[in-house]
């Protein structure tokens, strides 16, 4: 392992990041003729063909497995009874309904890139796994499910259409061209409705092995436990109760971990931008190095549980006010830093437990700045915030290692 100098954190081989200089990217041709030579050629065209599902054959058209309704760069929401229920609605009122978006991965063969809801909430609808509830317009077909409804009811529904748009194969040359369309196509469909957040945009954009790899992470029962996050075997009702979840935050905070161990680079650039650009080039890590990254995660949230608990990431308290409640980013970035840096030390670590969770925020003087604010407040989250944070609990460990 080598050590970075300004922090002492210590980065395995292959943990290499760089932000781009984006001034000796090549210049965007403006002439019209490079303009007209780009079109002609058909670079970043999209070739697609319409198509109409009757709902009483998506069932079917699901069940044959040609239809993959999860494709990595779908976010994890789903839709609750209520909204599938309306959906229901609008098709016995027969109101327009958007087309579904699919990607023909293979001559049949299809990713639904926009439109899983819908197609989950009709195949489910068909399936009798729930009932409608709170209609605007049919409140006297509230109660029943698909087989319940009036026989009228239901055939009316049974030919109504789907419609879809399709991106045929033919779009892309190659497996890495239609990856990047399919990311483009996306990220446009998602442009307008409900804006999707940093770490859902990362997720479809740049998905690949280290992306894979924080969502793994994000399910440690130790680390959701310290997040006050639903734990995995809880189920998805309970999952998706959770803001933080549906919208992968307990992701993003995954990525935090990995990207802040380069914390001196986050300089002249947001955090959302330092975020994306870290995601982009740990995708290209040597698996070695991606192993070793995983398992110093793992070590430094057990160790970590091992001594505080759940209460982990509460900020410290202060004097005449009431105890913390939830975990915050303060605490945490600085803090998996001071330990993972530390993590060849963790069976003493774990040994002093008691000691370390006494006396870590005993000394209220170091607990200042020399400028006088709080070390701890969460209103000062700059890079050299964290700085002096990481190595405040750096220095404190340094007396419980041995």
């Amino acid at each position: 392992m080598k050590t970075n100098k300004n922090l002492k954190i210590y980065l395995f081989p292959g943990e290499s990041f760089d932000l781009q200089d984006k001034s000796e990217s090549d210049p965007i041709p403006r002439s019209d003729k490079t303009i007209n030579e780009k079109y002609k050629r058909g670079e970043i065209r999209i070739v697609t063909e319409q198509a109409r599902y009757p709902l009483d054959t998506i069932e079917n058209m699901i069940d044959s497995g040609k239809y993959n309704l999860n494709p990595e760069y779908q976010r994890r929401k789903r839709w609750d009874t209520q909204r599938k229920s309306r959906l229901i609605e609008s098709f016995i009122m027969n109101v327009p309904i958007p087309p579904i978006f699919l990607y023909e991965v293979d001559y049949s063969v299809y990713e639904v890139m926009d439109g899983q809801q819908r197609l989950t909430a009709i195949y489910d609808f068909y399936k009798g796994e729930y009932e409608l509830e709170e209609l605007d317009y049919w409140q006297e077909l509230n109660g029943k499910n698909y087989q319940k409804l009036p026989e009228k009811v239901r055939k009316g529904i049974d030919r109504r259409y789907l419609s879809s748009i399709v991106l045929l194969q033919e779009t892309a040359k190659s497996t890495k061209e239609a990856d990047y369309l399919k990311q483009i196509v996306f990220e446009r469909l998602n442009s307008g409705g409900e804006k999707l957040t940093p770490q859902e945009t990362r997720n479809a954009l740049h998905n690949g092995q280290f992306n894979q790899l924080c969502i793994k992470l994000a399910e440690n029962d130790l680390f959701r436990k310290m997040w006050k996050l639903p734990l995995e075997n809880e189920g998805e009702v309970k999952l998706l109760e959770s803001e933080s979840y549906r919208k992968m935050g307990d992701v993003e905070l995954v990525l935090r971990f990995f990207a802040y161990r380069h914390i001196e680079k986050l300089t002249g650039i947001t955090v959302e931008k330092f975020l994306d650009e870290y995601l982009k080039q740990a995708n290209k890590f040597p698996e070695k190095t991606i192993n070793e990254l995983e398992s110093i995660f793992n070590d430094t949230i057990k160790t970590i549980y091992k001594i505080f608990g759940d209460t982990a990431f509460l900020l410290p308290q202060r004097v005449g006010q009431i105890d913390y409640k939830s975990p915050t980013k303060t605490v945490y970035d600085s803090m998996m830093q001071a330990f993972a840096n530390n993590i060849k030390n963790k069976k003493n670590l774990k040994k002093n437990a008691e000691i370390i969770k006494e006396e870590l925020y005993k000394n209220k003087e170091l607990l200042k700045k020399a400028t006088g604010k709080l070390l701890f407040d969460g209103r000062y989250s700059g890079r050299n915030d964290v700085i002096d944070r990481i190595n405040y609990y750096h220095s404190f460990l340094q007396n419980h290692i041995s």
